[in-house]
């Protein structure tokens, strides 16, 4: 399921995309995929966000660490792109702050695995003309690059 909303904000266009998918695999193990430093595995699809090769910048003494609110990263070809995990519950739900959008991990035990939900907010600048990208380009990229990111994911663990 893909759902976009489109919500008038100031001069800016605040947009939701929304995505879930099926995989057959327990919570845990998607969970671990889930870590900043794990990303390079199946997020590439994505090409706004380069997430090879990426760098703690909070403290990481053990794995969990990479999950606790407040750890941070940043893709070293990148630095000014950070991320921020803003919100963690573990295996059920993580939130990352990148760019000033939220981007949130539901994961939710199913029959068969996980239901694992991606969820965004972003806001589209540029007021009217803003508005008009994401009507003609900017939704039907987000879908796909979104589509093909979860898929590459479920493919991974899945194996």
């Amino acid at each position: 399921m893909i759902r976009i909303e489109n919500n008038g904000r100031g001069g800016d266009i605040l947009n939701r995309v929304e995505k879930s998918i099926e995989i057959k695999a327990p919570p845990k193990k998607v969970w671990e995929m889930l870590a900043l430093d794990r990303w390079s595995e199946w997020y590439s699809q994505l090409s706004f966000v380069d997430t090879k090769d990426i760098k703690f910048t909070s403290e990481v003494n053990t794995p969990e660490d990479k999950y606790r609110v407040g750890a941070s990263a940043y893709p070293s070809a990148h630095p000014k792109e950070g991320f921020e995990v803003t919100e963690s519950l573990e295996n059920e739900k993580i939130t990352y702050l990148h760019g000033g959008s939220p981007m949130t991990y539901i994961l939710e035990p199913v029959e068969d695995g996980t239901k694992l939900t991606y969820v965004v907010d972003y806001e589209m600048p540029w007021g009217i003309f803003g508005k008009f990208i994401e009507k003609t380009i900017g939704k039907r990229l987000g879908e796909r690059g979104i589509e093909k990111t979860l898929e590459q994911l479920k493919s991974i663990l899945e194996k």
